[in-house]
């Protein structure tokens, strides 16, 4: 059923070129309305911004986060076009955002000014980090190391967790875990040393692979206070509403209450670890759901709901040929 299924929403990472300029290709009326509300708000045509932004520019996390939230809202607004309203929602880091609009939170104008104010904040701080600690770099040292996050994987989150508070407590600090992705897979966030002894630690102690992540910072730790301070008075500016339809959070892994409680969790999100299995684990114990669809660029969090086990199907829904295909498949009715 098309009124009977879950949307989640990508977050930085899926990004590509070109992306979501299918679904305003289409002649959609909503999809356009969205991108013109867009480039108001970013001072720039975002047809422009997803056409012309390749690879090296949508690693700027000031660039990809406007960029993946109107990419995921177009999908949104076309699948409503074809007849889908969703159940529920949830959002993967920055996919939060189209969530907060998917759920009736916030309004697309101000998601699009809270994106851009916070990539903005978030490439500050990276930019920050990353000439600290350039400057203490010894003579002939790695001019590049900065504060990142890594992949882990072939060891369980409860592991990694657990080492982690082992390592802190025997003096090894700086050292998180941010994104809790699957039973197989988990991404910390540090700096650069403790990233380096980390990974050393963490394959020695059993892990299949430990893979450094291209990314312009430390996301979901703490070495983004100064994020949280920088973004504190945008968020506070912006209204949100009572969720219309059950919206879950990335902090708590469960259903978000109220507007004023998710208000106070966009905020803490940006320090805190993405807790996706508990989010996927209290979707499909919610039960009723006919699918998962991933609204939005890419197939990641089509990989990470498999691997949840969860009987409950997920379909990609990033472009239109693939929202076509959905609508032919007798699981939606």
């Amino acid at each position: 059923m098309k009124n009977n299924v879950v949307y989640l929403f990508p977050g930085q990472g899926a990004q590509y070129q070109g992306m979501a300029l299918d679904f305003l290709e289409s002649g959609s009326a909503a999809v356009k309305k969205l991108f013109d509300t867009a480039s108001a708000v970013f001072g720039q045509d975002a047809r422009i911004l997803l056409r012309d932004s390749d690879a090296e520019a949508l690693k700027r996390t000031d660039v990809s986060q406007p960029a993946v939230t109107l990419a995921n809202l177009a999908a949104a607004a076309y699948l409503s076009e074809k007849g889908y309203s969703p159940a529920a929602c949830a959002g993967f880091s920055l996919g939060e955002y189209a969530a907060l609009v998917c759920a009736g939170v916030i309004s697309a104008e101000d998601c699009f000014r809270l994106v851009k104010a916070r990539g903005i904040a978030m490439q500050q701080s990276a930019d920050r980090l990353r000439r600290a600690a350039e400057q203490t770099q010894m003579p002939g040292g790695d001019a590049s190391a900065a504060p990142g996050m890594s992949a882990v994987i072939g060891l369980s989150p409860e592991q990694v967790e657990s080492l982690i508070a082992e390592w802190s407590a025997a003096g090894l600090k700086d050292l998180y875990a941010a994104n809790i992705n699957s039973p197989k897979q988990l991404a910390i966030s540090g700096t650069a040393a403790a990233l380096s002894e980390a990974e050393a630690r963490f394959k020695e102690a059993g892990a299949k692979r430990v893979i450094r992540l291209q990314v312009a910072g430390p996301f979901h730790s703490p070495l983004l206070n100064d994020v949280t301070e920088a973004f504190r008075p945008v968020l506070e500016a912006v209204t949100f509403n009572d969720p219309a339809i059950p919206l879950y959070s990335n902090v708590t892994g469960r259903q978000a209450g109220s507007g004023a409680e998710a208000k106070e969790l966009a905020l803490r999100q940006i320090t805190s670890p993405v807790r996706w299995i508990e989010e996927e684990t209290a979707i499909a114990a919610s039960g009723g759901f006919a699918a998962c669809l991933e609204v939005g660029p890419g197939k990641v969090l089509t990989g990470l709901w498999k691997d949840s086990g969860s009987e409950i199907p997920c379909f990609a829904a990033g472009t239109t040929g693939a929202i076509e295909d959905i609508g032919r498949m007798r699981e939606l009715g």
